[in-house]
């Protein structure tokens, strides 16, 4: 009797274990960052006048309207910014983090991307296409959270082959970082 209840002890330390782990992970992966990238990295503004921060995300950028991307503008970046690059992903995907835009290699004397725009280059994205695919969470699934991320970067190119997904585009964003800008659409389908 007494290793059954030794044996039950150690689950439930196991799973104590898991779950706090789990809430630090799920915290990052809700706000789309890296424990790394939220010390190392000096703060770029990213905004657009279609949604402000945290507010909902209108139709016409969204898989129920035309899916253009929403237009964006940054201020000025750090000195020794080369180039650009923007992502954006959904974090509370039934799946998990769902990739919808990648593009790079943006020049660094741009400061906006216009509505519907395609600039740099554009990454595969999650859809198993290029450029943007606009919000679209199950119908009753809740609100979903869309983080749109704007790197400021230490070079001029990413050096990634035509075809690259969004997942490599941030990975390597993320390598040559020197500025983040963060702005968050929600968007629910019921």
């Amino acid at each position: 009797m007494r290793p059954q209840l030794l044996t039950f002890a150690s689950v439930l330390l196991i799973f104590s274990a898991a779950g706090c782990g789990a809430s630090g992970n799920s915290a990052n992966r809700a706000s789309g960052t890296t424990e790394v990238e939220q010390t190392a990295l000096a703060k770029l503004s990213l905004s657009s006048h279609a949604c402000a921060d945290g507010q909902p995300i209108p139709t016409r950028f969204t898989c129920d309207g035309p899916g253009q991307s929403p237009p964006l503008a940054w201020g000025e970046p750090p000195a020794g910014t080369k180039s650009f690059a923007v992502i954006a992903d959904d974090p509370d995907a039934p799946s998990g983090l769902f990739r919808h835009w990648g593009a790079f290699d943006i020049p660094a004397s741009t400061r906006s991307i216009g509505q519907g725009q395609s600039i740099g280059s554009q990454a595969i994205n999650e859809f198993g296409k290029p450029g943007y695919g606009g919000p679209c969470p199950p119908p009753g699934h809740g609100p979903h959270h869309y983080h749109f991320k704007l790197y400021a970067l230490d070079v001029e190119k990413l050096g990634l082959a035509a075809g690259a997904k969004v997942e490599q585009v941030e990975s390597e964003a993320q390598k040559h970082a020197i500025a983040r800008g963060v702005l968050v659409g929600t968007y629910e389908r019921r």
